[in-house]
């Protein structure tokens, strides 16, 4: 008998000697009740895998070291969940909740997912949630959902999320070649620079436009710090005698589910503003505002900005506002991130960060996949053929940094004649180009707080939320639970005029 026989020999009579050990137990009799079976099989599957670890450990041709096959069935045994926000933290857990909360690294300042598993058909490219305002990612113009199919020459498929965070970060002031697809055609490399990264949370300042004087605040990211600079806006803004509040939460990834209960908690004074729901009926939080955090005038009309890139805390700020018929809501759909993580330590400052819980909007709609609507739909304009192709070659040209270095202290008028140049060459709109310049040019004085000349998601919030008849907009608007039943009515008219539509052709 050879080496390979007797392992199969061996591994044969584990699982049989296992089994016949087990078997009288788990199979004579019927279990008492559902949740003794699963205990039973729970433990079987447990002493199963710590069998087959020996085995391997002890048989395999070469020496095998231990902590290599306990990464990956950590791996495995959160992959298997199909859950892309429950995943094994290898040495990195302290890593995440510091970045979470207040960290500051050397990187890039993108935020990304990956999937667990790499096919063929489904390369996992890094996939970019949102660009962190003011840091290299952003001002190279990276957008949600773009894809990085390269690291320094390194394919993404090919290797971890760690290993991705490992190429990403690095010294301040070294620089990083990434490779972006962008739709299905769109590629080009971008040279970034790493930069410090700060955990940001909130930017804000008036728009005046002619009597109106409208409070914008952007709400970056949910930290431990947002509500007292959410305050400290508001208290701004009263100050300045606003008459309008426009609330910026697009490219906004979440955060803390307590910091998004305290800001909502200053422009609701009662009824539910977010509802936890676990695995056991008796796993519900619900968290009620309170009149007493009030701080937003009443009768101030307020317009909430969202798209593609708000996902988490932001859309339990935003289904929250939508629910309680406090703001209209304008932009794109939001992600669909309707889930609770914990982030839970192992030894070696290894972890697991767990799915627990779904949220729920007051009115009791969970937006896991499906996202939250907006009230009104704006949409940039999207690139034609031709200038997808124009836009490649601009960026692989890299004519804007060049230019910009050479030229750090252009004026408006310097951005527009120079972009009037650049689109003889790279038939690009006007305000894309101007706004590509203008974010080069940030690099070196620092960023603008919003653009008014490009951002055409921004003009349609400002005249909506200076409009005459807003109060009326506003009663229009509905919950998310009354478009959910609008939905499930049309899908049921929908299978009745199919129905309808056969019976007829029938006859």
């Amino acid at each position: 008998m050879n080496k390979t026989q007797r392992l199969v020999a061996v591994i044969v009579s584990a699982v049989f000697s296992f089994l016949v050990v087990l078997t009288p137990k788990t199979f004579a009799q019927t279990p008492a009740s559902p949740d003794a079976d699963k205990n039973t099989r729970s433990r079987q599957y447990l002493e199963l895998i710590n069998s087959v670890f020996g085995i391997v450990l002890q048989n395999y041709v070469d020496e095998v070291d231990p902590e290599v096959l306990y990464k990956g069935a950590m791996k495995g045994l959160m992959d298997s969940l199909e859950d892309p926000y429950t995943t094994y933290m290898e040495g990195s857990l302290q890593r995440s909740i510091n970045d979470t909360t207040a960290g500051k690294f050397g990187g890039v300042g993108l935020s990304i997912t990956k999937p667990n598993v790499s096919t063929p058909e489904n390369p996992a490219y890094v996939e970019v949630a949102n660009p962190i305002e003011g840091t290299p990612g952003w001002r190279a113009g990276i957008q949600p959902g773009d894809l990085l199919i390269e690291i320094d020459g390194q394919a993404t498929p090919d290797i971890s999320m760690d290993d991705v965070l490992g190429l990403l970060r690095g010294k301040i002031g070294t620089t990083v070649n990434v490779k972006v697809r962008r739709g299905k055609t769109m590629e080009f490399s971008v040279v970034l620079e790493r930069a410090l990264i700060e955990v940001p949370t909130v930017k804000y300042g008036m728009i005046e436009s002619g009597i109106n004087r409208t409070g914008y605040l952007r709400i970056i990211e949910f930290t431990p710090q947002t509500p007292e600079r959410v305050q400290e806006a508001l208290s701004s803004f009263k100050a300045a005698s606003f008459t309008s509040l426009i609330i910026d939460l697009r490219n906004n990834p979440g955060g803390l589910i307590s910091s998004v209960e305290a800001v909502a908690d200053k422009f609701i004074d009662d009824g539910p503003v977010v509802s936890t729901k676990g695995r056991y009926p008796e796993d519900v939080s619900v968290y009620y505002a309170s009149p007493s955090k009030t701080t937003m005038p009443k009768n101030i009309p307020i317009v909430v900005l969202i798209n593609a890139g708000s996902a988490s805390a932001s859309e339990i700020l935003s289904g929250a506002l939508k629910d309680n018929h406090k703001a209209y809501l304008i932009g794109e759909n939001t992600y669909g991130k309707g889930s609770v993580q914990q982030p839970l330590p192992l030894p070696y400052n290894d972890g697991i960060k767990l799915t627990i819980a779904r949220y729920y909007s007051p009115s009791d709609i969970n937006i896991d996949k499906v996202g939250i609507p907006p009230d009104k739909e704006v949409l940039f304009p999207t690139l034609t053929e031709e200038e997808q192709k124009a836009y490649v070659s601009m960026m692989n040209d890299n004519v804007i940094a060049e230019y910009t270095e050479s030229h750090p202290n252009m004026s408006e008028e310097d951005i527009s004649l120079f972009a009037e140049g650049l689109a003889k060459e790279y038939p690009l709109s006007g305000p894309l180009l101007r706004r590509m310049i203008r974010l080069s040019v940030n690099r070196t004085r620092g960023d603008m707080l919003y653009d008014l000349d490009y951002d055409v998601q921004l003009q349609a919030a400002l005249e909506t939320v200076c409009s005459a008849n807003f109060s009326a907009l506003l009663k229009e608007t509905k919950t998310l639970r009354q478009l959910e039943e609008e939905k499930a009515l049309q899908n049921e008219q929908n299978e009745k005029d199919i129905v309808a539509a056969k019976d007829g052709s029938a006859r």
